[in-house]
């Protein structure tokens, strides 16, 4: 018999916006690799031309691609995960502060310039960059084990859609990596917290973990329920999750940028700076755009410089030469920069709020037990400090906030592999995902927050007689019209027999696997037609959707719920009628005077209520249209029995 084949480890990877870092699970405990005293890589990589190189160009990256990006603006990449699965104008914000160019690809997808010393240049897509960082970390892995990896889990933001994740997945391929399974960040840090932090817990906790980093923002509330004993198996359930895929450190670094871009071009134009702050956004913007890259980038350097210093103190100084003979020169506080970036902190808050609210029936009156910080950017002291303040408790800081993510991953890799028991992890479903049906309404099959891996069928009609096709229409988004949310992807069953409305059954399935990816199907149960699609739209989330499909979903609720109803009743309704007029039609001759007149009247105030719904669905009360529905089919019962009876005669004539 031959032995079974060693597959080797399933290393934990955290590929970050700033830094990435890779983690294994071995001897009962996770631990972050390293070589050379090195673990965290700068999720920073530089394009070098070489003849020599497979397509004559080779990547430098981490350390020397950052430590040099100033020299090289326009050939080194940063903060590409800010660009994954995202269109050329949802990224657009970003662009000034980038030293490189980005530039449309296909389907509008955002994908990087490189431009060389030669003058030619190559666009690479974010998939491309990311997966020479992931190659980067899979040899450091390969270097520390001794031993080949070719399987990894990795973490992505909770708000991160079908297309982010799907290119995160694509960026593992090309990197030479099966990604067994990716995982929330925030699910992640509570996976490293709950093994081995709370090995003594009796009973369950409930924890918020406040993930910031360099480019992303989440907050998820989770239940961690110990095993009780020896043998047994602990759970880590997602109640809730909120956040922003556009919200991190970047933006404190973009805020710090555009403070040093006025105040140098107002000391060009012989003014003072320290003067011309306030007044300079409005009259000269945050336009970047006069700065070469390499000053953009060197900008940028300085920025995240400031930050990381005013964590420690109270004052850092800039001081950055312009050309011969002129210097800016200032000193920027940390209180300065907490007012500068109280609107970002409160706005994390924000989410936290949802988050909570989300969860509130499993928390009852009690709230959360712990709280922990995630990501490089919660060093900054005003977030600690306004984060203990929202959640009433000081946050937990044992574990460093730039490892603990992927620790997690490696605890969720040793659970795949066999290597770690005894816990169970249960994520969540950030949005409602669900089809368009008649009249532009939404149908949900699956709600957010609901726990994934996740299934949910329904049954549906056509609403045309002798429809061969059926166009379905996946939504994401908490709105009840189509209008309101956001269409991941279009798909048709065709090629059935034709039959009159209503009549054939489509049972439509969703399908959310374990990494969050949407897998819907449709089958036609009388022909035994059927059609499907793994859904990945071309772009992710921005900022202003994700906000919006939240807060609009609160403030149009009750107009939403009657605008929904008002659409299945015209369906519905229209549908009685094309089936009680044709009986009518038929055996309307049968009924007697009276009972005909009052059904021919009751037909037609309900086509007239219809017909005024469709042309304006506020000109109708919902509850009337559906007294005025019940009206007619309890005067068509008569004809009904009729109608039924000579279809039984008939069968037994034949």
């Amino acid at each position: 018999m031959n032995a079974p084949e060693d597959k080797g480890p399933i290393v934990g990877i955290d590929l970050g916006t700033t830094n990435s870092l890779v983690a294994v699970f071995e001897g009962g405990a996770p631990r972050v690799l390293e070589t050379g005293g090195a673990s965290i890589v700068p999720s920073v990589v530089r394009y070098e031309q070489d003849p020599a190189a497979p397509g004559g160009v080779r990547t430098i990256v981490g350390d020397d691609a950052k430590a040099r990006a100033v020299e090289f603006p326009g050939r080194t990449i940063s903060s590409a995960k800010r660009l994954m699965g995202r269109s050329l104008n949802d990224a657009r914000a970003d662009l000034p502060y980038l030293g490189y160019e980005v530039v449309e690809g296909e389907h509008g997808q955002a994908r990087a310039r490189v431009v060389f010393e030669d003058g030619s240049s190559r666009e690479v897509t974010p998939q491309e960059v990311s997966a020479t960082i992931l190659r980067e970390l899979r040899g450091l892995a390969e270097s520390a084990l001794g031993r080949q990896v070719g399987r990894a889990v990795v973490t992505v933001p909770a708000y991160f859609d079908d297309a982010q994740r799907q290119a995160t997945r694509d960026a593992g391929r090309l990197a030479g990596l099966d990604v067994v399974r990716i995982v929330n960040e925030p699910t992640a840090a509570a996976l490293a917290y709950g093994i081995g932090t709370r090995a003594d817990a009796t009973s369950g906790e409930t924890v918020a973990v406040y993930d910031l980093g360099g480019g992303t923002f989440d907050v998820s509330v989770l239940r961690l329920t110990p095993s009780g004993g020896e043998g047994g198996t602990s759970f880590f359930q997602v109640l809730s999750t909120a956040g922003d895929t556009r919200l991190g450190g970047d933006d404190v670094d973009h805020l710090l940028v555009s403070m040093f871009a006025r105040e140098i071009r107002a000391l060009m134009d012989g003014e003072e700076p320290r003067l011309q702050v306030a007044g300079a956004t409005k009259e000269r913007g945050n336009d970047l755009s006069a700065f070469p890259p390499s000053t953009r980038r060197a900008l940028k350097v300085f920025g995240e410089s400031v930050k990381c210093r005013l964590s420690e103190d109270d004052a850092a100084s800039v001081r950055i030469e312009i050309n011969e003979g002129m210097v800016y020169e200032r000193v920027v506080t940390r209180d300065e920069l907490e007012t500068m970036i109280t609107p970002w902190v409160e706005r994390t808050l924000g989410a936290c709020g949802r988050a909570v609210r989300d969860a509130r029936e499993h928390l009852g009156s009690g709230g959360v037990d712990a709280v922990i910080l995630v990501g490089g950017s919660t060093r900054v002291p005003l977030v600690r400090r306004r984060v203990g303040e929202f959640f009433g408790v000081e946050p937990y800081t044992a574990l460093d906030p730039d490892r603990v993510v992927a620790l997690g991953a490696a605890v969720q890799g040793g659970i795949l592999s066999g290597e770690a028991t005894g816990s169970l992890l249960l994520d969540v479903i950030p949005l409602s995902l669900g089809v368009e049906t008649a009249g532009g309404a939404v149908a949900k099959l699956i709600v957010r927050n609901s726990t994934a891996p996740a299934r949910a069928t329904e049954m549906f009609s056509t609403g045309v007689d002798g429809q061969t096709s059926i166009k379905i229409n996946v939504l994401q988004g908490e709105r009840e019209m189509v209008e309101d949310c956001r269409s991941l992807g279009v798909f048709e069953l065709s090629g059935i027999p034709p039959m009159p409305a209503g009549i054939p059954q489509l049972e439509v399935e969703f399908l959310v696997d374990a990494n969050g990816v949407l897998l819907v199907s449709a089958h036609e149960r009388r022909s035994g037609k059927r059609a499907g699609l793994q859904v990945v739209p071309n772009h992710g989330l921005t900022r202003d959707e994700v906000e919006r499909i939240e807060r609009e979903s609160f403030t149009h609720a009750r107009e939403d719920m009657t605008r929904h109803r008002i659409a299945d009743l015209i369906t519905n309704s229209s549908l009685d009628l094309k089936w009680i007029g044709e009986r009518l039609e038929r055996f309307g001759d049968r009924l007697d005077a009276g009972a005909r007149e009052d059904l021919v009247a009751q037909i037609a105030s309900l086509r007239g209520m219809i017909d005024r719904a469709r042309a304006d669905w506020r000109s109708v009360e919902p509850n009337a249209l559906h007294a005025a529905k019940e009206t007619l089919d309890r005067a068509s019962v008569r004809l009904q029995e009729i109608s039924i009876s000579e279809s039984l005669r008939g069968d037994a004539e034949g």
